[in-house]
Parts: C-alpha cells; sequence; structure tokens
C-alpha cells in the first residue's frame, strides 16, 4: 500500500470518528508532529564542533553517566 491510499485510509476513517476526545488527541498529536519536524535542522560545523568540544571538556572532569548506571535508571522511570 503507497502513502496516498494509507492517507485515504485514514481520513476516511477520521471522518468517521464520534469522540471529541479522541479527535482533539489527533489534533494534538498532528500539533506536535508538526513542531518537530520544523525543529529540526542540521548542525553547522561551528556546532557541531562545540558540542564535541564541550562533550570531551565533560569527559575529562567526570561529567558522565557510564551505561549500565543510565539503564539502570531508565527502568526506574516505569
Amino acid at each position: 500500500m503507497n502513502i496516498e491510499t494509507r492517507k485515504i485510509e485514514f481520513v476516511q476513517a477520521f471522518l468517521n470518528l464520534q469522540s471529541e476526545e479522541l479527535i482533539s488527541q489527533f489534533e494534538k498529536l498532528l500539533k506536535k508532529a508538526k513542531g518537530s519536524e520544523k525543529e529540526l535542522k542540521p548542525f553547522t560545523i561551528e556546532e557541531l564542533n562545540s558540542r564535541i568540544d564541550s562533550s570531551l571538556e565533560d569527559s575529562k572532569n567526570d561529567k558522565v553517566t557510564e551505561s549500565k548506571e543510565l539503564l539502570s535508571e531508565i527502568k526506574q522511570w516505569h
């Protein structure tokens, strides 16, 4: 199934919705998706180099989190 067919099927299903709450949730999702599309842009070379320098400095100053520790913290989120 191509993207155009999927869009048409989605719109048809959306038009049949009767729940105002569900429509509101779709509106919020669409706004959020549009906002995140606008926010994405590639770094300039200067921005990228600055982030690399900052990360290296954090590493030198022990401002890092080990992956095992991070995974343990993530498990506690649920």
